[in-house]
């Protein structure tokens, strides 16, 4: 085999020097979900501003409706809001196809609901039905509301979870593949999240599933503490399964940086995202529910840049 001449040493080298700063984790790259950080949308900016991010993610308004499915004329006043104060919108969280669909009985139902009256369950479930009869209507109204907001990540799920939740693939990939083909137009890229509340709750449903869903536009939001409630180690198992080049965003959860059973070490989790070319964003999703998420916000975000400054 012939040595590499010079210049091809160096083309090598400044190849990979590319390939890691584009894949590099550090400040740019921290995201988190505005309803989480704060009461209001104001907040949630000097919350922004006081770590210094240049993103957030959207869910609900602080106090309020989801970004998805706003009349347009109350997005364009928060997309404006954003722009103004240098934060872009790395993911618009959406409850699309959360919860349960026709025809199906959901398993693990919360207290409210196994104590409800028949006629309470019985509205909740006409809710639930007409949902997924408008589904196509919340899509495009969810995808709208991405090009106000100039993001093209749009999160979506895959029906409160049954009993046997491989029965329902055929039906995810038909319903998910309709979808697809809409964004695909839209230029909108749909990433299922791993959620034990449905029926693609562990990494590795979520990759099964991509598996029959070949599409670009489809890919994963990867909550790692999502396959906890289902038995999964989330790294490296539920890493490892997963297809590296369809994570188009990963969400990181309180618990998990913070004093608790679920505290997972991200410092490898990152490193193995930098070296495996992860594009995305980080975000925060504290999830700590209680007079003190707030401040439990702070603290995850504080453990969060600590951890991408010792990279």
């Amino acid at each position: 085999m012939p040595l590499m001449t010079r210049r091809e040493l160096l083309l090598g080298s400044l190849t990979t020097a590319s390939l890691y700063g584009k894949s590099k984790i550090d400040r740019s790259r921290i995201s988190a979900i505005t309803d989480e950080i704060a009461k209001t949308p104001q907040e949630a900016i000097d919350f922004a501003h006081q770590y210094r991010l240049q993103n957030v993610e959207l869910r609900n308004v602080p106090g309020g409706k989801e970004y998805a499915f706003l009349p347009e004329a109350e997005v364009k006043l928060a997309a404006t809001q954003f722009a103004r104060n240098g934060l872009k919108v790395s993911f618009l969280n959406s409850s699309l196809l959360k919860y349960p669909w026709p025809g199906t009985e959901p398993v693990g139902l919360t207290r409210t609901q196994r104590t409800e009256t028949p006629e309470a369950r019985a509205a909740r479930t006409q809710a639930a039905s007409n949902r997924f009869e408008h589904r196509m209507d919340e899509l495009r109204t969810a995808i709208n509301n991405c090009h106000i907001l100039g993001v093209d990540l749009l999160r979506v799920f895959t029906g409160t979870r049954t009993a046997e939740p491989e029965k329902q693939v055929p039906r995810i990939i038909d319903v998910l593949g309709e979808m697809t083909l809409v964004a695909e137009k839209e230029k909108i890229h749909l990433l299922i999240e791993n959620e034990y509340s449905c029926n693609i709750g562990t990494s590795a449903e979520l990759a099964a599933i991509l598996k029959k869903l070949p599409s670009k536009w489809i890919g994963a939001n990867w909550d790692s503490m999502n396959g906890l409630e289902l038995n999964e180690k989330p790294y490296p198992d539920g890493y490892d399964v997963l297809p590296k080049n369809r994570i188009g965003n990963v969400q990181v959860k309180g618990k998990q940086l913070l004093d608790y059973p679920e505290k997972l070490d991200f410092k490898p989790i990152f490193q193995r995202l930098e070296k495996d070319g992860y594009q995305g964003k980080i975000g925060l999703e504290t999830h700590i529910p209680g007079p003190g998420l707030i401040d439990a916000s702070h603290a995850s975000m504080r453990e969060i840049l600590r951890i991408v400054e010792e990279l």
